[in-house]
């Protein structure tokens, strides 16, 4: 619904071999949903993204990580795919911002293999949550209650399973971000 979103403004962190549809399908319903997107990622001028079995199409970069700052956005949205989680789980600059929107309250929202992310910043122990299933055990282990379900939301930290999954897990980001800020118990 166009409007609900308006004056929000949401920050997408990927990087090459993000899954395609879990960078566009939030970032145009977003966009729809009347918010201010850009994508941050430790590239510069565009990045390309993973379509199923092959390389797909380049998204341009609008904010190299350096640059990014959780003060100028509502929330984070996190991509998933292989490729794209496991580069940016050993990038300290991208971690630490995670951890910046985390604290300040704000909506985290991570699809697929992007919960890696949310355990690489320690954000995970104790907390409900949900990712793509060959993951499943990364969860766990680091001390999150896995459900399988298509979106689990623990106090503004939302994740979600798959691409098939990926209007619900819009409609989730929608909903926190116009809830506002989420006061947090340790992790």
């Amino acid at each position: 619904m166009p409007g609900q979103l308006d004056g929000k403004r949401i920050l997408i962190l990927a990087t090459n071999g993000f899954e395609q549809s879990e960078l566009e399908v939030p970032r145009d319903r977003l966009r729809d949903a009347g918010a201010a997107v850009d994508v941050a990622s430790p590239k510069t001028g565009e990045i390309k993204g993973w379509d199923h079995k092959d390389w797909g199409r380049p998204v341009p970069v609008d904010k190299p990580l350096a640059e990014a700052r959780e003060g100028d956005y509502d929330a984070i949205v996190l991509p998933g795919g292989q490729i794209n989680p496991d580069l940016l789980r050993v990038n300290p600059q991208a971690i630490a911002l995670i951890k910046a929107f985390y604290a300040a309250g704000k909506t985290v929202a991570a699809v697929c293999h992007a919960p890696w992310l949310l355990i690489e910043a320690g954000l995970v122990q104790g907390r409900r949550m949900t990712s793509y299933s060959s993951i499943k055990t990364d969860v766990i282990n680091a001390g999150a209650r896995w459900e399988d379900a298509s979106v689990v939301t623990d106090n503004g930290v939302v994740t979600s399973r798959n691409p098939g999954d990926l209007e619900d897990f819009s409609n989730k980001i929608i909903e926190e971000v116009r809830e506002g800020r989420h006061r947090r118990r340790a992790a």
